[in-house]
């Protein structure tokens, strides 16, 4: 299980040092440690609205994030807190905090855009902080959210038809909470009690026009109808009298507003339980060091003067992962051949099988850690890899049999040939006697088991050494006649001949057997490949028909809503028609 990460207190991720965007090693540091999937709920609103506030008890803490008490803004760039999740188990919650928007002091808009953005782009659940009721200014001071087309791009090369259609960015992006601090206005409609989130979606109805006036009414509305299918509304009364508020992290619960703890204990239960882990397009969930890539690549982007890219965030991430995963699986496949391989291979084909399983171990490895291995150049990288240690491990193998085996021999036949010096075979006979021993020395060596692929061919060199031996001594055995010496000479030509024929053989069978051990892993490779493609395949599926689910739910509610006013129109004409009086009959 991996380890939990427990932050005391917040750390700065993203530096914001005089407009320049700066990420925090420390910070990096820390993500790089989570191996869980991480759940990032950031926040984002105008200064001075009580953000801070609302994350640390998120935090289940009264301290934490910074909760500043006059018109100065307190935070500054974007704050993080990662604990233990304390609803889902073996997942990380990531609190974002970030600076206040609007602030007087930067005199500069284009900083808290960026910082919209990035909250937007890091997080699982984005929680929108205002004062009061959502009307026109509110709306207004939401303005941010029509800017996200121009701040971020969904692909690194969109065409003229992606760059305006938001069901690139509904993949990417989190689902959207709007909290309303010191709301005071009753929950009515018509009459009629409505929930917080019917409120919400009255307030993002359209109204009808193509004037610039009703345009600036409908862009922000849309934008967010558009963005964040997922969308939740929550209402905060004021949470003390005001001369208390200078103090709030201080007061104690018993001294806060009963409708307000209820409210803050609602809003927090819904968000524990209701937020997902941070997942890419693709289904990629992602974990620490994952969203420490997302940041530097996210950031990076900014600092240079570019677009941050969606995608091409994503294709980093998937290069540094699958470098890894390439990594793990070699890492895998070494360690395994390690404990398993005993060198010498009594034969070249139980190397092969060891190689083949190990292989598909390592390739489930790697399948298991990659993800978006584009035209699968790392898997390629990988198996380039993988020949190559198995050619490796082949050359191990004969220099081990073929050092075994020699020492082998030179144990057995050394004294052989040590009687040979002391002329115990220059005799009449001699000779036979030679071959004799020779040929129950051939026999041990034989009997001996494991020395491995090279057992004949060693033992064939080294004879071959020592032919000018057994020559001599047929030469010099006065009992053959010049006849039998013919025929023992053609004998051992023709041994000769056939230990050479059998090593043809064997070196032929060898390297048929490596063909059908790399056209097997070929195969188990391409097998392990289309099963992964084809799981990628349905999870591109799923996520267009998603995407289309969601324009179709968007374009169904528009006809509706147009179809209510068409009909209330209609009826108005009709009730308008019903008090005209009829005309009067003239006799």
């Amino acid at each position: 299980m991996a380890s939990e990460i427990h932050m005391p207190a917040p750390k700065c991720l993203i530096e914001n040092i005089n407009g320049q965007l700066l990420v925090n090693p420390e910070a990096l540091k820390i993500l790089s440690a989570i191996k869980q999937p991480v759940v990032v709920v950031a926040i984002v609103g105008l200064y001075r609205t009580g953000k801070s506030y609302l994350l640390n008890k998120l935090a289940g803490k009264n301290k934490g994030f910074s909760v500043g008490s006059t018109v100065q803004s307190n935070t500054k760039g974007i704050w993080m807190w990662c604990m233990p999740h304390p609803k889902k188990p073996d997942h990380t919650l990531v609190l974002l905090d970030t600076e206040g928007l609007g602030d007087v002091e930067k005199g500069d808009n284009q900083n808290d855009s960026w910082i919209f953005a990035l909250a937007i782009l890091l997080s699982s659940t984005f929680v929108y902080n205002s004062i009061g009721a959502i009307n026109q200014h509110a709306m207004d001071q939401l303005h941010y959210v029509t800017e996200l087309t121009r701040r971020i791009r969904a692909k690194s090369s969109p065409d003229k038809h992606e760059v305006q259609d938001s069901a690139n960015f509904v993949s990417f992006f989190p689902d959207f909470v709007w909290t309303l601090r010191d709301f005071s206005l009753g929950l009515e409609a018509d009459g009629q009690s409505i929930t917080t989130d019917e409120y919400l979606e009255n307030s993002l109805k359209l109204k009808q026009g193509n004037d610039k006036k009703t345009k600036n009414f409908n862009e922000p509305r849309l934008c967010i109808r558009k963005f964040f299918p997922e969308k939740k509304c929550f209402i905060f009364d004021r949470p003390a009298y005001r001369k208390y508020l200078i103090h709030l992290e201080q007061l104690q619960e018993e001294d806060l507003n009963p409708e307000f703890r209820e409210q803050v204990a609602d809003f927090c239960f819904y968000i524990l339980s209701h937020s997902k882990a941070k997942t890419l397009s693709g289904g990629i969930i992602v974990n620490g060091p994952r969203l420490e890539s997302l940041v530097l690549t996210y950031v990076n982007s900014i600092s240079s003067g570019d677009l941050p890219c969606m995608e091409s965030a994503v294709l980093a991430l998937a290069e540094i992962e699958n470098l890894a995963a390439v990594q793990k699986a070699i890492a895998h496949y070494d360690q395994q051949m390690g404990q398993k391989l005993k060198l010498p291979t009594e034969t070249l084909q139980e190397l092969l099988d060891l190689h083949r399983a190990t292989e598909k171990e390592a390739i489930e490895v790697f399948m298991k850690n990659s993800f978006k291995d584009v035209d699968q150049v790392f898997q390629k990288k990988l198996e380039d890899k993988l020949e190559a240690k198995l050619d490796d491990f082949c050359k191990q193998n004969m220099k081990a049999s073929s050092d075994y085996c020699m020492a082998l021999i030179q144990d057995i036949f050394h004294p052989l040939y040590e009687d040979v010096k002391q002329g115990k075979f220059s005799k009449p006979g001699g000779y036979y006697l030679f071959i004799k021993k020779m040929n129950e020395l051939k026999n041990k060596y034989h009997q001996v088991p494991r020395k491995g692929v090279q057992t004949e061919e060693t033992l064939s060199k080294y004879l071959d050494s020592k032919d000018g031996v057994a020559d001599a001594l047929l030469q010099t055995d006065h009992l053959l006649t010049e006849k039998e010496r013919e025929i023992e000479v053609k004998r051992i030509k023709s041994e000769a001949a056939e230990a050479a024929k059998k090593m043809l053989e064997e070196m032929q069978k060898k390297n048929e057997q490596m063909m059908r051990a790399k056209e097997a892993s070929y195969q188990e490779r391409l097998k392990q490949l289309t099963k992964k493609m084809e799981k990628e395949r349905a999870q591109l599926i799923a996520d267009q028909e998603r995407v289309l689910a969601l324009k179709l739910e968007e374009q169904g509610r528009l006809l509706r809503e147009g179809f209510q006013k068409e009909s209330m129109k209609l009826q108005e004409e009709i009730v308008a028609l019903q008090k005209i009086p009829p005309p009067c009959n003239i006799l």
